[in-house]
């Protein structure tokens, strides 16, 4: 199960990866490591920017949690921002701030 689960997760983020350098043109690529104490996010070179990313059933918990933990991965990295990139079923993603996220995003860009 763990090797079905790290795949799932290993597509995700190849997936996310893609999109950012198709949209934004940033060569992001997969950070390895995750997991680690000195977690800095699933997806480097984006600047000043940490994100996470997550595929998993359950949603609510995902929309609940991984924000807060790409907060404390923003923090150790430095950066400005972080954002959690929520794989829904069907392949569909969603970009989820905190509050506190947000402000920091809508203060830089207005």
């Amino acid at each position: 199960m763990a090797n079905a689960s790290k795949a799932k997760g290993d597509r995700a983020e190849l997936e996310v990866q893609g999109f950012i350098r198709e949209e934004l043109g940033f060569p992001a690529r997969r950070a390895l490591g995750a997991g680690r104490k000195d977690d800095v996010g699933d997806i480097a070179n984006v600047p000043r920017t940490v994100i996470q990313v997550v595929s998993t059933k359950d949603i609510a918990r995902a929309v609940r949690e991984k924000p807060l933990e790409a907060e404390e991965q923003r923090k150790r990295a430095g950066a400005t921002f972080a954002v959690t990139a929520v794989r829904l079923r069907g392949g569909e993603y969603r970009y989820v701030l905190t509050p506190s996220q947000w402000a920091t995003y809508a203060r830089e860009v207005l």
